[in-house]
């Protein structure tokens, strides 16, 4: 039985930090309100402080990577890339049409769709399959005109100033 009248699709980009950060704050939000909340990274690995931490919120929420070591460069995406991106949609379509989700959050997509691992129409494909009571969050950089066009609610976080200018390097706990 679905918990929310109507879901909404929601878009949290730009170059500035805490797109991750605060769509994880809208699936503590909705666990907190007996909402059912997945979580599908893309290229990602299970090693971020999140994690760790959502574990304890199992069953009510649950996280998902699909992604390799390493970094992936725009043009410079490997075999192996393609395929988890297209698996980790394949999951959460898969999750989302069964109805066993109330929020389901795919972090970074937008950087898959950048970097060419997913194509825009199929995303725009899978956002048109979305049962009326899911919410749906979609996170990165890059967001493409189509997907902030289609979507309920954009957010840009827009970067000032940052502490890599500085030379201060990404920090466990706070940036991953």
């Amino acid at each position: 039985m679905p918990k929310l009248k109507q879901g909404l699709v929601q878009v949290y980009t730009g170059d500035g930090k805490g797109k991750t950060t605060a769509a994880l704050g809208l699936a503590l939000r909705a666990a907190g309100h007996g909402l059912k909340v997945v979580i599908v990274q893309f290229m990602k690995m299970p090693r971020y402080g999140e994690h760790k931490a959502l574990q304890s919120l199992a069953p009510q929420v649950m996280v998902k990577a699909f992604g390799r070591p390493g970094f992936i460069h725009r043009g410079g995406a490997q075999p192996e890339d393609y395929e988890l991106a297209r698996k980790a949609l394949t999951f959460a379509r898969e999750i989302m049409l069964k109805g066993e989700v109330d929020v389901l959050i795919l972090d970074e997509i937008n950087n898959a769709l950048y970097f060419g691992l997913l194509n825009e129409e199929e995303v725009l494909n899978f956002l048109k399959e979305r049962p009326p009571q899911v919410e749906v969050v979609l996170t990165g950089r890059n967001a493409p005109s189509s997907i902030i066009a289609v979507a309920d609610l954009v957010t840009e976080l827009r970067c000032i100033k940052h502490p890599y200018e500085k030379g201060i390097a990404a920090r466990q706990g706070i940036e991953f």
